[in-house]
């Protein structure tokens, strides 16, 4: 048996998928690939896929992760290019390699948010963002599985920054006249805590400390996934997976 680690993107209109949906269609895009799954035992079967830590609905992703597990080896280039193919535009597959030791869920203790607020000054968001990372706790209320319960936001927060602003074109319905507006962006590094802390709890965050209302809804955008380290970087969690050893080209994508 042969494992292998898949990243993949969630774009578009698809950021609105949930999971459950995502999970659906991955299996069976990989029937549809011919890819020779291994399955679990019992009266019900199922692909061994192994989920990690998959994004909330309604946000965007550039680094999801899923393992797949094969009864046959699997070249991992030729996968991608299978994959892809099989899966809605939305959902892409970026990258795919053999499984190397250890627990991929063991590299991953953080992410990076790239998190879009149309119509909020740049400037306006960094003196928010300053008196967020400045505050020693900031409680914000958090819907979970045991209903609301308050958390300290700021414990999570690794960094915060104002990276850039865009001119954002709107179109006024009616009379089609244009016009623009700025768009501050939010890159922060948070880190996995339990229960766990999304951007938009972050956004909750910076209306406790400044009462910044974005005037529209926010777009997240999940850019990172991996390990922190010193500096509160995160490392690459498929880094020590891309050994010249673990190369498999010349293998067939599939089973014949």
């Amino acid at each position: 048996m042969q494992k292998l680690r898949i990243r993949y993107a969630k774009r578009g209109r698809l950021r609105f998928t949930s999971h459950r949906d995502v999970a659906r269609t991955f299996e069976r895009a990989l029937r549809r690939a011919g890819v020779p799954m291994a399955y679990s035992q019992g009266f019900n079967p199922r692909p061994k896929v192994s989920w990690i830590g998959a994004a909330p609905t309604g946000t965007a992703s550039e680094a999801e992760y899923v393992e797949v597990s094969v009864v046959d080896r699997v070249d991992a280039a030729a996968l991608v290019a299978e994959l892809d193919a099989a899966l809605p535009p939305g959902l892409d597959v970026i990258e795919a390699v053999e499984a190397g030791s250890g627990s991929l869920a063991d590299r991953i203790d953080g992410c990076l948010w790239r998190i879009e607020l149309p119509g909020v000054d740049p400037d306006e968001l960094g003196r928010a963002v300053e008196l967020l990372l400045d505050a020693p706790e900031v409680v914000v209320q958090k819907l979970t599985k045991d209903g609301r319960r308050d958390i300290n936001a700021r414990a999570a927060i690794v960094s915060a920054e104002v990276v850039r602003e865009v001119e954002v074109t709107t179109t006024r319905v009616g009379d089609g006249a244009e016009g623009t507006r700025r768009c501050g962006i939010l890159s922060t590094v948070v880190r996995q805590t339990q229960p766990v802390v999304r951007p938009d709890d972050v956004l909750s965050a910076l209306r406790v400390v400044a009462d910044l209302q974005p005037p529209v809804p926010a777009k997240a955008i999940r850019m990172a996934q991996g390990r922190l380290d010193d500096s509160g970087a995160l490392t690459d969690p498929f880094a020590s997976d891309r050994e010249p050893t673990r190369a498999t080209s010349g293998l067939p994508a599939v089973a014949e």
